[in-house]
């Protein structure tokens, strides 16, 4: 199933990416995709809100994986777009985020694809400055 929403705000961003939390189901992992400045982060940041984080959430660059816990499900973000061999995924034990009972989301999940199993959830969001500098289109390929 293909969906997409268009929004023209950080804010609605944020929204989609709540209302996505709120529906979460344990054991859940989603791709999240677009170029830098997209507006990744803040989609995540609402889909933790989403899932009853109230801790400050931020973008795991240097560290790979972020491990929110004090929600109703365990949230595990990931942003592998440092990562300069496989293998380190497999140093961080990725299998027991990708295959646990939290909801996983990756950032720059190509990256990784051969790891990804077959059952993610690929989310892309793009700009289109002619629409305006703050618009977004969200695609849910469920």
């Amino acid at each position: 199933m293909k969906k997409t929403i268009e929004t023209t705000s950080p804010e609605e961003t944020f929204e989609v990416g709540r209302q996505l939390g709120l529906s979460a189901k344990p054991g859940e992992l989603y791709t999240l995709d677009g170029d830098l400045g997209v507006g990744k982060t803040v989609f995540t940041k609402g889909m933790a809100e989403g899932l009853g984080i109230m801790e400050h959430v931020n973008s795991p660059t240097f560290t790979i994986v972020q491990v929110y816990e004090s929600g109703r499900l365990p949230f595990y973000h990931f942003d592998v777009y440092r990562i300069g061999d496989i293998e380190e995924m497999d140093e961080i034990g990725y299998e027991d985020y990708f295959f646990g009972d939290g909801v996983c989301i990756v950032e720059w999940a190509e990256l990784i694809s051969e790891l990804l199993p077959s059952t993610a959830k690929k989310i892309t969001i793009e700009k289109d400055l002619e629409k305006g500098f703050d618009y977004r289109r969200i695609i849910f390929e469920l």
